[in-house]
């Protein structure tokens, strides 16, 4: 059995609503229209946006709004134990709905005909995957100029007995009661990403969207102070 509450803190020592250190690089690919790695402590992923581009086969390019392709990826040496190179049907999972949520973030009718590709490729895995990529993409997705109505802001919550935790590490993901991965745009007051897996009462559930959208608030802010910090440098 792991022990994942001990004196009243978490396995890595620490509050129950606490994150992990935020870390923010801006633009590290060169070649991409935007890019950006996002980390949550151990957790850490790298995007890259390009387009909006021309559209090929040209069958295609009949949608009057973008095309958007997502692919995301973990690299072998991400886990302690060396994963299996290339696309599982988890990553496809993931890449659907980092997807979903990217279309309903952006104004896809301002780019009619073309595509936007999306990658994220995560770099070291300790829980929290899927959030701490689309976090890099929502980045990549505004340095790009890409139309938003808003940043996408994600994190992740989770219930170990009767306590309700924010920002899971692989093992509160792998031993924990439930998680919750969760993405909205806070200027619209929109979910963009809902994910449930375990059990969770009405009451507890509630709460953790409560937390949720504060520890958003705090990943939002870091998100635009950053991206103000680049374009301040190199205006």
């Amino acid at each position: 059995m792991v022990e994942l509450i001990k004196d009243g803190k978490r396995v890595d020592g620490r509050d129950f609503e606490e994150l992990r250190k935020i870390k923010i690089e801006v633009n590290p690919i060169p070649n991409a229209n935007g890019s950006a790695l996002f980390s949550f402590g151990n957790t850490i992923a790298i995007a890259a946006v390009y387009g909006p581009r021309s559209l090929y086969p040209k069958f295609l390019q009949e949608k009057e709004e973008t095309l958007v392709r997502v692919r995301y990826n973990m690299a072998p040496f991400s886990t302690e134990t060396r994963k299996n190179p290339g696309i599982d049907r988890r990553s496809i999972e993931i890449s659907k709905v980092i997807k979903n949520a990217i279309e309903n973030s952006i104004f896809s009718e301002e780019y009619p005909r073309t595509v936007i590709d999306c990658y994220a490729e995560v770099l070291s895995g300790d829980g929290s995957t899927r959030v701490t990529s689309l976090n890099a993409l929502s980045i990549s997705l505004a340095l790009a100029g890409i139309k938003m109505k808003d940043l996408i802001a994600a994190c992740t919550a989770g219930r170990i007995g009767d306590k309700i935790i924010v920002d899971l590490n692989q093992l509160e993901d792998n031993y924990g009661d439930c998680d919750i991965s969760f993405a909205m745009l806070l200027n619209t007051n929109e979910i963009v990403l809902l994910q449930l897996d375990g059990e969770i009462k009405k009451d507890e559930f509630l709460y953790a969207l409560k937390v949720l959208k504060e520890k958003c608030k705090i990943i939002r802010e870091e998100q635009e102070r950053k991206i103000k910090e680049y374009f301040e440098k190199n205006a």
